[in-house]
Formats: C-alpha cells, sequence, structure tokens
C-alpha cells in the first residue's frame, strides 16, 4: 500500500554518489527491512543521483536511510492513474497546463496489463490535484 497525506503521494528523494553500489546500498537497506519499492527513477547530475521514489512504509524507509547517512527529503507528489494507451499523459499535460500548472518532472510505469500510473511533481499540488481529482484520474490505492 503507498501511503497517502490529503490525497497526495509522499515520495523519497535519496542523493547518492554516481558510482557502482550505491544503489545496491540504498535498496539493501529497504530490503533488510523489507519495504516495497511501488515507484523509482534516478536522474543524474555529473557525480551525484538524485533515486526518487514510493514505498509502501514511507517513514520507516525514510528513518532507516536517515541512519544510515543517506540525505534524504521527502516530497509531496501526485499520483495519477490512466488507461496504458496513447494519449494518457497528454490529457494529464493539457489539462494542468490550461490551468497554468507547471510540471517540473514525472515518472511512470505501467501495471496489471492495461492501466499505467504517472507520477507527477507540480508547482501547484492542490490545485493540480483539485483538476485531477475532479476528472475522477487522481490515484487512490485499491484496499
Amino acid at each position: 500500500m503507498v501511503e497517502f497525506e490529503d490525497n497526495v503521494i509522499r515520495q523519497l528523494s535519496v542523493f547518492v554518489e554516481n558510482k557502482p553500489g550505491r544503489l545496491a546500498a540504498v535498496t539493501e537497506i529497504l530490503y533488510k527491512e523489507k519495504i516495497n519499492i511501488k515507484a523509482f527513477t534516478i536522474a543524474e547530475a555529473g557525480d551525484f543521483g538524485i533515486i526518487r521514489m514510493v514505498v509502501d512504509r514511507t517513514d520507516d524507509a525514510y528513518r532507516c536511510l536517515k541512519d544510515a547517512g543517506f540525505t534524504v527529503t521527502l516530497t509531496r507528489v501526485l499520483g495519477v492513474e490512466v488507461e496504458d494507451e496513447p494519449g494518457g499523459l497528454y490529457r494529464i499535460a493539457k489539462a494542468l497546463g490550461d490551468q497554468g500548472i507547471n510540471i517540473e518532472y514525472v515518472y511512470a510505469f505501467t501495471y496489471g496489463g492495461d492501466r499505467a500510473l504517472i507520477i507527477l511533481r507540480v508547482d501547484d499540488i492542490e490545485g493540480a490535484a483539485k483538476i485531477l481529482d475532479s476528472r475522477g484520474s487522481l490515484y487512490k490505492e485499491k484496499n
């Protein structure tokens, strides 16, 4: 289960050196704590990288990564569920752009054969959530 706060997903960002073994070190900690990664991306910036992820136990992941000496931040992002078909991201980007909401970054994955989950970092999270919720596309994990 993904943890939510007011229909917003809390994402972990872990800053690591861009060198062999760093991803293994981060994921080993989560593995040992039985924390499941639900969505994941890495952005590199020269000698360093940012691992962004959504996990099933955000607070526990934050604590154990901090305790291991990693620089970790929490960011509020939106999860948008769409049909896995052409135009899904376009419709979201258009709806937000038409309302003046900037998308800072995005990553996505497919699941269940016909669904995709798009993770969005935007400059107005409450406004974006309102727009997307009114369209019925804001992700709400099924229990």
